[in-house]
């Protein structure tokens, strides 16, 4: 009885943990929005984004948006998605690009990191439209 009871407790941590992560997305998804509307109010216009390969070579994307942070690894597009543009990708990439796919927005960039650029989200967005804005 002890071992099903560990499987429940695990699975049970597994959920609250998946709940946490939407309820976090979700928040940030928010911000995110009204990033948006401010680009648009200020006339901001997206600019192609390029990703960062494994090896630190930076190739074109399909995506166009807003970078938001200093390394261009993150941005934001049009349509408010989350883009992590650090990807793998072989020396074909060079020539054909990569395609990005978005994932859930953190509230806090950088969690747990120790690259330097870490924070909140609103920061990184309040900052992007500012660098966007000169």
């Amino acid at each position: 009885m002890a071992r099903s009871t560990r499987g429940e407790d695990a699975r049970r941590r597994q959920e609250l943990a998946e709940a946490a992560q939407r309820s976090e997305a979700a928040a940030a998804q928010t911000l995110i929005n009204e990033f948006i509307a401010a680009t648009a109010e200020r006339g901001l216009q997206p600019e192609p984004l390029k990703a960062v390969l494994m090896d630190g070579s930076r190739v074109k994307s399909d995506q166009v948006g807003w970078y938001l942070n200093k390394a261009r690894t993150m941005a934001i597009t049009p349509e408010g998605r989350f883009v992590q543009l650090l990807t793998t990708g072989g020396r074909l990439s060079r020539f054909t690009g990569v395609k990005l796919s978005p994932s859930q927005p953190p509230l806090v960039i950088g969690r747990g990191g120790r690259d330097g650029e870490t924070g909140d989200l609103k920061d990184f967005l309040a900052r992007a439209l500012d660098d966007y804005d000169r």
